[in-house]
């Protein structure tokens, strides 16, 4: 008895740190969204990408957008965007649940909405170069794309999903310092179940269980918890504190 007794202690003390700040941004109304319907949530341009014709350089951007319902208290969509030198449109990829379940491939590539709303939620760069280092990499960013290997395989929890293809293209793509944050659920991931592997950002270290569990540490993420896709950190460079359903906080 007395065993159990500090076993249930011991979850509880473990469970906690990352359990209230979830269920505390639940109660701030994190993650609520426009609309009362998917049907007529706003799906416009953010304004975010500037017009092919107004930025004729290359330009690749990450973007992530609180998902629509309830999951939108939990986690973000991801997506990536990119424009090639002198060209009059945005490549945008994407995986997508619902093409998945309904036997399609998982990845999608659009030729427009670069930056649109998504389902309602104003999206966030997450990371963005622009000019000649951007056009050397958007060759090799899409040679990754294509070698994507679950495009028939989608698991919202704890993977994979839309973020765990993000962070694989930013674990093969250092050079984007791709930093997501806690409510890019799915993004511990690692292709192929591997227990080790790069951090999402292609450098430093990350030890994960199929995404139910385990840590990273690196120069861009700084340190980070993590439990049934739930993360805890500290980012060092940028001083800030990363939470469940928060996201990161910044402390300056």
């Amino acid at each position: 008895m007395k065993i159990a007794l500090k076993t249930l202690i011991l979850i509880f003390c473990v469970v906690t740190p990352f359990l209230l700040p979830q269920m505390l941004s639940f109660a701030a109304g994190l993650g609520s969204h426009e609309g009362t319907s998917w049907s007529t949530a706003r799906h416009g341009p953010s304004g975010l990408s500037p017009a092919p014709n107004a930025y004729p350089g290359a330009i690749i951007q990450v973007f992530g957008a609180r998902t629509w319902s309830w999951r939108g208290y939990f986690a973000i969509h991801s997506w990536i965007s990119m424009k090639a030198v002198n060209a009059d449109h945005y490549d945008r990829y994407e995986v997508i649940g619902w093409r998945a379940y309904h036997g399609s491939d998982a990845l999608s590539h659009r030729t427009d909405a670069p930056d649109n709303y998504w389902f309602g939620s104003r999206p966030q760069i997450l990371a963005e170069l622009r000019g000649e280092e951007a056009g050397k990499l958007i060759g090799r960013i899409k040679k990754v794309i294509a070698a994507y290997p679950y495009r028939e395989t989608y698991t919202l929890w704890p993977g994979p999903n839309s973020n765990s293809f993000t962070a694989y293209v930013g674990r093969q793509v250092p050079e984007l310092k791709l930093d997501l944050p806690p409510t890019a659920i799915g993004k511990d991931f690692i292709a192929g179940g591997a227990l080790t592997g790069p951090a999402v950002s292609g450098s430093g270290f990350q030890f994960s269980m199929e995404g139910y569990g385990g840590f990273s540490v690196g120069p861009v993420e700084g340190a980070e918890l993590h439990l049934l896709g739930l993360t805890l950190g500290f980012d060092f460079g940028d001083l800030a504190v990363k939470l469940p359903g928060f996201g990161r906080i910044p402390l300056l």
